[in-house]
C-alpha cells in the first residue's frame, strides 16, 4: 500500500484463450456452433482455451484449430493480445492465420456442434453487427477496409 503496510485482494483466475482470425481463399474463417446450454445457435471465430501448461499459446490455437475446423496453415502471427477485466487473471490471444495447407474432418468434443463457414470481409463486416456475433471481434473487423488490410496487421508487440 503507499503506506508501506500490505492487504490481500481478490482475484479471479480463468485460463486464458486463444482465437484466430483465419484466411482461406481469400475468406474469413468463421464458426457457427452452439453449446449444450443453449438453445440458440451463435458465430465466433476458431479458438477456445489454452488447457495445458506445458503448450505456448501458438500451439494452444493451432491445436484448437485443427479441431474445430480440420484445417491447417502455414503461417501464423500474434495480433492482439488482452486483458479483458482488471480483478480477472486472464488473458485473450488473438492471431491471424494465413497460407492455408490442410484440411481434414474436425475432432470436436462431445459438447460442440460447429459448422465451419467462408464469409468474405463484406459478409463478415455484416455478421459482426448481429446479437448472435457478439464473441467476433468488431472493432478490429469494422477497422478493415479489405483482406490486404486484415492481412497487414501487425504483429503484437508487447
Amino acid at each position: 500500500m503507499y503506506d508501506s503496510s500490505s492487504e490481500t485482494f481478490e482475484m479471479l483466475k480463468r485460463p486464458d484463450t486463444i482465437k484466430v482470425i483465419a484466411i482461406k481463399d481469400n475468406k474469413i474463417v468463421i464458426l457457427n456452433q452452439k453449446q449444450p446450454d443453449s438453445e440458440q445457435s451463435f458465430y465466433d471465430l476458431p479458438g477456445g482455451r489454452h488447457d495445458y501448461e506445458d503448450e505456448s499459446e501458438l500451439d494452444a490455437v493451432k491445436r484448437e484449430t485443427l479441431e474445430e475446423t480440420g484445417m491447417t496453415f502455414k503461417n501464423w502471427r500474434l495480433i492482439k493480445v488482452e486483458q479483458p477485466y482488471a480483478k480477472m487473471d486472464w488473458f485473450v490471444y488473438l492471431f491471424l492465420a494465413t497460407d492455408f495447407e490442410n484440411q481434414q474432418d474436425q475432432k470436436l468434443d462431445s459438447g460442440e456442434k460447429i459448422k465451419v463457414e467462408l464469409k468474405t470481409l463484406i459478409e463478415l463486416k455484416e455478421l459482426v453487427n448481429r446479437p448472435d456475433a457478439q464473441h467476433l471481434p468488431k472493432e478490429l473487423i469494422d477497422s478493415c477496409q479489405s483482406i490486404e488490410n486484415l492481412l497487414n496487421i501487425p504483429e503484437y508487440k508487447n
